[in-house]
Order: C-alpha cells, then structure tokens, then sequence
C-alpha cells in the first residue's frame, strides 16, 4: 500500500512539473505578428492580359505581375502621330513664290542698267547738240518706272515671306501641345504594365487573367515577410524599460508547453496610450491603459502574419 501511494505522489510530483514547464518566464507583453502589406492595382481600365501569379509566389520588386489592355490607348497615340505629320502638309513653302520674284528683279535691273547706259550716252551727245533734252527726259522716267517696279517687286517679296511665315506659325503651334499628347498616351501605355512595388511574397489574389480591370481596383496583395513585425503592448510601469533599437526575446508557441525563441529589436513605440484590447494580456492586468510597440523579427520562415508572439524585454 506504501508502495501504491509513492507511486501516486511521484506521479503528481511530475504532473505539476510537466504543467510549469516552460512557465519559468513570465512574458512582458504579447501581441500578433503582422507585416507592412502593399495592394497592387491597375492604372488603366482593360482587359487584363496577363496575370500568372499564384498565392504564395515570391516576387521581386521591379518585375511585371500584370499586363492590361491598352490598343485603344496605342490608336490614339497613333492617331496623334499623324496629326503632327500632317501639320508639316498644312505649311505654305514660299520658296517658289520668292523664287520667281528674285528673277523679276534680276530681269528690272538688267534693263536699269540699260538705261543707265543709254542715260549716260544721251547726254553725251545732248552736250554735242546731237540729242535733244525731250529725249534724255523720256530716259528719266523709263527709269523711275523700273525703280518703281522693283520697289513693288521687293515689298512683295516681303510681304510674301511675312504672310507665309505667320501662317505657318500659327499651323506649327499646335505641335507642342500635340507632342505633350503623345507623351501623355505614352505614360498611360507604360502604365499598362502593372509592376511589382516591392520583394515580397504575394498573399492574395484578387483578379484572373481576362477579367475586366478598372483603375484602383485591387489585383493582388503583397508583403515582404522576410522580416515581419510583432506588435505587442506594455504597460505604462513597463514603458521607461524600453527604447527605440533595443533588442528583446521574442517566443512563439513550438509545441504545447515549449517556446521557440528570436530575437527582436523594437523599431516603433507608440506615443499615445490607449485602452487594453480585450485579446492582449500584458504582465499587469490591472492596467486600464497601455502602449503598443513593434519589434522587427528575422523571419526563418516560420513566423507567419496573424501568429501570437510573447515579448521578455530583456533579450537574455
């Protein structure tokens, strides 16, 4: 009967210890693991073309996750193209116009210069009573005649050149702001192609290839778990024991009465207090108010969004 009952107290003795085991560290706060979480959506409205991407695919930050449908945008650039093409049709070339005009004048002062001579032989023999002053006279206004004609001939020369050139600058206006257009369309097709913000890993899908896409609709979210965030509260007795940088021991649960342990460095403590949620149970119950911080953890992959974690301020 001694026997049966050492055998019992035995038993009882290694219950309690079995229940207390890894209760010898009371955690300092707790709270949830959580990560800075990126909705990636479409600039455009379209058809999405391209969208191969699964839950759980790690990405990295550049690549396109998305393509959507913009021919219509490619139309109008094209479009716009030509436009600008055609403005250098619109243009008047005064080149011919001026051209011919020159040669007037060529053709005027040839037959100056021809009456200049005879100007200058008339009253030659005017001196030697050979002509008379009736004659020299109708030289004179032969001459004031092609002056006249090639003052004409040079204003509408300019004339022509004035008229043409503001002409066509008022036709080659409107090619900056159509060349403002092309770049625009240009961005917006670029846009089409809906690239990765960050490295990450993606954690929801929220769109299918072929589906109709707008702008600011959600296709997929993502978020770098390579470091992952425990946000934890402390009370206000705790809060003079922490400070930004400081390293702690973080535990999660690994099995039913063991701890896994990493180890964190705060990177956040918040500067409003505020109520106790009703899920987090810090040291001190009795607190009506706490302070939330957040501790960056490397994640060795088994730390995972939502998971409970425990806080001992001291790291050792």
């Amino acid at each position: 009967m001694n026997i049966m009952k050492r055998i019992f107290y035995l038993l009882s003795v290694i219950s309690v210890m079995a229940s207390c085991k890894g209760s010898e560290n009371i955690p300092d706060a707790s709270g949830t693991f959580e990560a800075d979480e990126v909705i990636v959506s479409s600039e455009l409205a379209g058809r999405i073309l391209s969208l191969t991407l699964k839950e759980g695919d790690t990405l990295s930050k550049g690549t396109v996750a998305a393509v959507i449908d913009a021919s219509n945008l490619e139309l109008q650039k094209e479009q716009v193209e030509a436009s600008i093409g055609a403005l250098k049709e619109k243009t008047t070339n005064v080149a011919p116009q001026v051209k011919l005009l020159h040669e007037q004048i060529t053709v005027q002062q040839s037959q100056l210069s021809t009456w200049e001579r005879e100007k200058a032989r008339t009253e030659n023999l005017i001196k030697a009573d050979a002509a008379t002053p009736k004659q020299l006279d109708d030289i004179n206004a032969q001459i004031d005649v092609l002056k006249k004609q090639m003052a004409v001939t040079n204003q509408q020369i300019n004339v022509q050149l004035n008229n043409t050139s503001t002409q066509n600058r008022s036709i080659l206006s409107e090619q900056p702001s159509l060349q403002k257009r092309v770049a625009q369309l240009q961005d917006q097709l670029q846009r089409s192609n809906v690239i990765n913000p960050i490295n990450g890993t993606v954690l929801t899908k929220y769109a299918q290839q072929g589906e109709i896409t707008a702008p600011g609709k959600a296709l997929f979210k993502i978020a770098d778990l390579s470091t992952i965030k425990l946000r934890a509260y402390i009370t206000g007795a705790q809060l003079p024991q922490v400070k930004l940088q400081q390293q702690v021991k973080v535990l999660i649960d690994n099995g039913a009465k063991e701890y896994k342990t990493y180890t964190g460095t705060i990177s956040w403590i918040s500067d409003k207090a505020e109520f106790t949620p009703k899920t987090i149970q810090t040291k001190d119950e009795r607190a009506n108010l706490v302070y939330a911080i957040k501790i960056d953890v490397k994640n060795d992959g088994y730390l995972k969004i939502g998971m409970y974690g425990e806080v001992n301020l001291s790291d050792k």
